[in-house]
């Protein structure tokens, strides 16, 4: 997916935006990106590559030839960005988060009046932050043109601007499924997609945008230069699985929400009378610990670890483009406590399953170390369609997910008609899917998480929530 960070103050803004987009990693490995301005040399520019090597490590050096008291910085898991644009509007640095399902489309409306061109990746394909910018420069002013660029837009597009004046132009997706929050401090303001990034470099928080909100940020002050759209539809995987733990997105943690989950689950099997006989229970590190946690205390099982992530050499497992690289790298990093596994029977809780290659290697290597029983359960319900609207996933369709390949296993194209009852786990067709699975993958049980359950554990109004990635429902 994503992240971007932005300052403006009365004093260097470097740091602040290096530390503060560094905090954003944990949402991508692919480029890093960071643009400053100085009112006398100007923008100044640099992106890195971070497949292998840490957004810090690749920046640290550019440190020195950054000045300016005004800077943005982005992680970026689909093109390099900021980009620097120079048009009838400026000279402006851009970032942005999201994805555009009809860029041939927007691509050929530009290149219907003769002259216009891009900048072609390697792959052929536009820059979607170009693109972006273009659809921007079709107006005659920037927040017009931002208006216009994310209606011409199919998916999702949250947009940070650096202008030569070194104010800031942030922009929350229409329908406010990403954050972008504003900070402040006694030197200035900041704009971040992630609540702690600002809060450990002391700002404090400020505003929170609503959907489809656009605001300018100045040194000592911010303005609404386009007002919120009521309706939201927040991604819900945010906190199932994207989000840091110490995240706020509209007033919920991240780690209290998982709390609140994995006790949800575990309420349920107690009532049901599922719930199984096991020594521990134990999360796949990282963002399914916490749902473990909350399963543990509410069923009052042990919590245990009986294996670890080995990080510090290796970069996150569902980066490579390859399958075979990403469950070999994803094996490589989960290390055994041997004797915490051998001759136990264990309930593991994951965040989600979504395409179970890495989930295959997590139960084989238990397996082989000796484990009596592996019990699974998955914080949120099977995953039935590939987003549209956020990067968080490199599914090229939906029989790239585990849930539709069993489905089309059992009943072909018929199954395909009835995917709300396979996402049900109370229904005939929903317990069908999971005694496939758990053959499949030979665990001893295997249980989804509700989407009811799931909202209520976020504790927001529902139809503020997207669930389309469970439901197919916008």
């Amino acid at each position: 997916m994503g992240g971007f960070f932005g300052v403006v103050s009365r004093r260097s803004a470097v740091l602040d935006t290096f530390f503060g987009t560094d905090y954003h990693s944990h949402l991508g490995t692919r480029y890093g990106g960071m643009a400053v301005f100085d009112a006398q040399e100007g923008f100044r520019r640099a992106i890195h590559h971070i497949d292998n090597s840490q957004f810090r490590t690749k920046f640290e050096p550019d440190l020195t030839e950054f000045k300016g008291n005004s800077a943005v910085g982005c992680i970026s898991d689909a093109d390099p960005q900021p980009l620097l644009v120079r048009s009838h509007l400026g000279i402006y640095a851009i970032t942005t988060i999201g994805i555009i399902n009809n860029a041939d489309e927007l691509i050929a409306q530009y290149f219907s009046d003769h002259g216009h061109q891009f900048m072609a990746m390697s792959s052929g394909k536009v820059n979607a932050t170009e693109l972006t910018a273009a659809l921007i420069n079709e107006k005659d002013d920037i927040v017009t043109g931002i208006r216009h660029a994310q209606e011409s837009i199919e998916g999702t597009m949250a947009i940070l601007v650096l202008q030569r004046d070194g104010t800031l132009i942030a922009a929350r997706d229409l329908m406010g499924r990403l954050p972008v929050l504003i900070g402040r401090n006694a030197d200035g303001h900041c704009v971040s997609f992630e609540s702690f990034a600002y809060q450990k470099l002391e700002y404090e928080k400020a505003y929170e945008l609503g959907p489809g909100e656009i605001v300018q940020i100045f040194t000592d002050h911010y303005e609404v230069l386009m007002e919120r759209r009521e309706k939201m539809k927040i991604c819900a995987f945010l906190w199932a699985y994207y989000g840091y733990p110490n995240s706020v997105y509209e007033g919920v943690n991240v780690e209290v929400m998982r709390y609140r989950n994995g006790a949800s689950m575990a309420r349920t099997e107690m009532e049901n009378g599922t719930m199984p006989d096991v020594d521990y229970v134990a999360g796949i590190p990282d963002s399914g610990v916490p749902h473990a946690i909350g399963y543990s205390n509410e069923s009052h099982k042990p919590f245990a670890r009986p294996f670890v992530k080995y990080t510090p050499s290796w970069p996150r497992s569902f980066m490579p483009l390859n399958q075979e690289e990403r469950n070999r790298i994803a094996k490589m990093k989960q290390v055994p406590v041997n004797e915490l596994i051998q001759g136990k029977k264990i309930l593991i809780m994951d965040d989600s399953i979504v395409r179970g290659t890495q989930l295959s290697e997590t139960v084989d290597f238990l397996y082989e170390s000796g484990a009596a029983e592996v019990h699974m359960r998955a914080a949120c319900p099977p995953l039935m369609f590939k987003c549209r609207f956020l990067n968080f996933s490199r599914a090229e369709s939906e029989m790239d997910l585990l849930s539709r390949r069993i489905i089309q296993e059992l009943e072909g194209d018929e199954g395909q008609k009835h995917l709300d009852e396979y996402a049900d786990r109370r229904t005939e067709r929903g317990q069908c899917l999971l005694k496939t699975i758990c053959g499949k993958f030979g665990f001893s049980s295997l249980g989804y998480q509700g989407i009811d359950e799931m909202l209520d554990a976020i504790g927001l109004d529902r139809d503020s929530i997207c669930t389309y990635c469970w439901t197919g429902k916008e």
